[in-house]
């Protein structure tokens, strides 16, 4: 005859399940199958420009700005539970809305139900998974488990990629429809999830505590405000080459047959970069990081700026690498200066200050593109950006060298 557990045992097991689970909602939400041919479909099925494309993104990315911090107050203050499958239905509703529509203002609609459903999302799940180590006394493991985390998400849009192309040229709508099933087996995941007991108090006044937590991230704490600088600068660097690596390939002749596995492919390397990331830290050590970070950031601009012959995307992977390494990395920085009832809003704040900054230079980049060409924007976006990044990186290593 068996003895019972320990309650305090079965209870961390319980909590424990939602690592796996976290990992299966990472999967689902980012087994995006239109997105290895949305720009094709933009431009060719709803009669889209690049400038259309920017504009349209920096619209999505607006209205995940507004909604960004108050989704990470109120995931910190309901429940990253509660934020995760709010955001699960918006998905199922927002991808609905895409299969409805046939021009600029139908697209928009969907973007605007999908970029608030991503704000919801938006240090949620990382909050979750950090409270959920810490509830076993592992947040010590966090950027490995964060990394593996991300590798199940760019798996998934892997996977999502792979067939995008040919399901695309069979029935431009079907990836559309099936997105919908998808974010409801996402929002089934979401309802299995456990959420951390909290012993925190309910302030006074919400607005107040909100402010107090955005004040502490921008003006009293130097590390947090480098750390979410850098973040979003590294964010933009690598986000900008996702809109326009399709029009890229396109005008380099890549067979359309091909771009569902490239997608995959570039989705596979911010996975590797995710899964090797605590790695490289541990062997390259903390301070060294950003330096990798430069390194590739210069070696994919610079080959994507000066190439002219079909297999030119494969720069596009050095970026995408980059991204996988650099996520965990800061993630870890912003949770180690976080507490428990300020966590997703923190996380919140550097999403904000990403989709802010694509906002402002979106537009002007899709005006870059179509003016000059797209291997002269990628040039005149890394002369920009590089002494913005070196700059953060140093703000970055000064304020944080006692986290490491």
């Amino acid at each position: 005859m068996s003895l019972p557990r320990p309650a305090s045992l079965a209870s961390r097991s319980d909590f424990s399940k939602n690592i796996f689970r976290l990992n299966i909602f990472a999967c689902l939400k980012m087994a995006l199958l239109p997105m290895a041919i949305i720009t094709l479909f933009w431009k060719d099925q709803i009669g889209l420009s690049l400038s259309d494309i920017l504009l349209l993104q920096a619209i999505f990315s607006l209205s995940t700005l507004l909604m960004e911090f108050p989704s990470g107050y109120l995931s910190d203050r309901l429940g990253y539970r509660f934020a995760l499958s709010l955001a699960s239905l918006l998905g199922i509703t927002g991808w609905t809305t895409y299969t409805l529509a046939g021009s600029f203002t139908g697209v928009l609609c969907a973007e605007i139900q999908l970029g608030i459903s991503f704000a919801f999302i938006s240090g949620a799940d990382s909050a979750l998974l950090y409270e959920t180590l810490r509830h076993d006394g592992r947040e010590e493991e966090y950027s490995k488990y964060d990394g593996r985390m991300t590798a199940w998400a760019q798996a998934g849009e892997a996977a999502g990629a792979i067939g995008a192309g040919v399901i695309y040229a069979w029935f431009p709508l079907l990836p559309f429809i099936l997105q919908i099933g998808i974010w409801i087996a996402a929002m089934v995941v979401c309802r299995s999830l456990r959420e951390i007991p909290s012993t925190q108090s309910v302030p006074a006044s919400h607005i107040k505590a909100a402010v107090g937590i955005a004040r502490k991230a921008f003006l009293e704490k130097p590390g947090l405000r480098a750390s979410i600088l850098l973040a979003a600068l590294l964010g933009l660097t690598s986000f900008y080459p996702v809109w326009l690596i399709q029009p890229y390939m396109q005008a380099h002749n890549v067979p359309l047959s091909w771009f569902g596995p490239i997608w995959a492919a570039a989705n596979l390397c911010v996975s590797l970069g995710s899964v090797i990331s605590h790695r490289l830290q541990y062997h390259l050590g903390s301070r060294a990081m950003p330096v990798l970070f430069i390194a590739l950031i210069v070696g994919g601009y610079t080959g994507l700026a000066l190439n002219q012959w079909l297999w030119g995307f494969a720069f596009y992977f050095l970026l995408t690498l980059m991204r996988g390494i650099q996520g965990p990395y800061l993630r870890l920085a912003l949770q180690k200066q976080s507490r428990r009832q300020e966590r997703a809003s923190i996380l919140s704040l550097k999403s904000l200050v990403f989709r802010a900054g694509f906002v402002c230079t979106a537009p002007i980049v899709g005006v870059l593109a179509d003016r000059f060409g797209l291997n002269l924007c990628f040039m005149i976006l890394l002369l920009i950006q590089l002494p913005l990044i070196v700059l953060a990186i140093r703000l970055f290593s000064k304020h944080t060298h006692e986290l490491w």
